[in-house]
């Protein structure tokens, strides 16, 4: 495997996955990199009830229009006081459409004002991803990650993307959005979930 299309439009993970595969020594492109011009079908791809079903959905696309060994991320935010949402509809939560940044930011707002009153106690939450990589004529490979933390109450920090301002990281003691880019690769999903395939790859 010399090429790796890496099924995510979004410029926060296309950056964290560009550290996170360092080393499986690919040269790792992007829908935009190889000409695949956005597709109205791609907004009804996570339309499934769990991640690794919406990852298998954009990867097995992906792969059939460029022919590439192709990697496909789905995750998000599970809030025990909301009984597991966002969850899979993490991206969509606020129903907003737009560029990352304002998605994300009507994204915290509306979980802000759905745990609104609820104690620092029960706001329990992680971060849950899946990858999922689909190979021409090869079985896929399937990992998880998971990172444990908390909802804060207001957002803190600049750093990261999506709800990473309000995930107060357990193993960190901070959210996210305060973590540096190398706080956050040791304990993130995403990361965890990379280094599960990077291990299943190079193992078997």
């Amino acid at each position: 495997m010399k090429r790796l299309l890496v099924a995510t439009r979004n410029r926060g993970k296309q950056a964290e996955l560009r550290t996170l595969l360092a080393p499986l020594e690919v040269e790792l492109v992007f829908p935009d990199d190889i000409g695949l011009r956005e597709d109205p079908e791609e907004a009804g791809l996570e339309r499934f009830t769990t991640f690794v079903e919406n990852a298998r959905a954009k990867a097995e696309w992906f792969v059939a229009r460029a022919g590439l060994p192709t990697l496909a991320d789905d995750s998000g935010v599970e809030v025990d006081a909301l009984s597991g949402a966002p969850g899979v509809h993490s991206r969509r939560f606020a129903g907003v459409e737009g560029l990352d940044h304002e998605v994300a930011g009507a994204n915290n707002a509306e979980l802000l004002r759905r745990l609104a009153g609820v104690a620092a106690t029960a706001r329990a939450a992680r971060y849950r991803g899946v990858l999922v990589l689909c190979r021409p004529g090869m079985s896929e490979l399937v990992v998880e990650g998971v990172t444990e933390g908390r909802i804060a109450f207001a957002p803190r920090g600049s750093g990261g993307f999506g709800y990473d301002p309000l995930f107060f990281s357990t193993e960190l003691g901070m959210t996210f959005g305060e973590a540096s880019a190398k706080e956050k690769e040791r304990v993130s999903h995403r990361a965890r979930a990379a280094r599960a395939l990077i291990e299943r790859l190079f193992l078997g």
